[in-house]
């Protein structure tokens, strides 16, 4: 049984929604990690770390700023749009901010882990583990919907 076509009206609501949600546990886990980053800073052992690892957490930092603000920054703009009957455009663009700030949460995430293993891991083997935990993000969080985004594709043609 096919369900009745949704109402354009209808779609751009249930889709800010959806942004809504997906937003407020994005901006939880992106913000416990960035003050997590930037007390790293200010630890007794932070002055032990070499030059590389500096680097890296450096990187991480700015990726963790980054992430933030594209997470946040569709909270901004409905702000400063809201009553402005631009809903449509609104959801777009919180949609890409989004998969921007996904795509940065996952590198911080990465380079994080790269930080802390390097730290307590002796050799390449920190590196194997956060190429493999990359790979991972990278299956679950896009390979996987893309697929299913086919497939789902694929079924409505036939």
């Amino acid at each position: 049984m096919e369900e009745p076509p949704e109402p354009a009206r209808e779609r751009v609501n249930r889709r800010w929604n959806e942004i809504l949600q997906e937003t407020r546990v994005a901006q939880t886990g992106v913000q416990i990690l960035f003050g997590f980053l930037l007390s790293v800073a200010f630890t007794p052992g932070f002055r032990d770390l070499g030059t590389i690892d500096r680097t890296i957490y450096v990187v991480t930092v700015v990726l963790g700023a980054a992430a933030t603000g594209s997470l946040i920054a569709p909270v901004s703009i409905h702000r400063f749009l809201s009553g402005q009957r631009m809903k449509d455009e609104v959801v777009e663009t919180a949609h890409r901010l989004m998969m921007c700030g996904m795509v940065l949460l996952a590198l911080t995430i990465g380079a994080t882990l790269l930080l802390i293993l390097r730290v307590v891991l002796p050799g390449v083997l920190a590196e194997v583990l956060v190429a493999g935990v990359m790979l991972y993000f990278g299956v679950c969080w896009y390979v996987l919907p893309l697929r299913l985004r086919r497939r789902s594709a694929r079924s409505e043609t036939v």
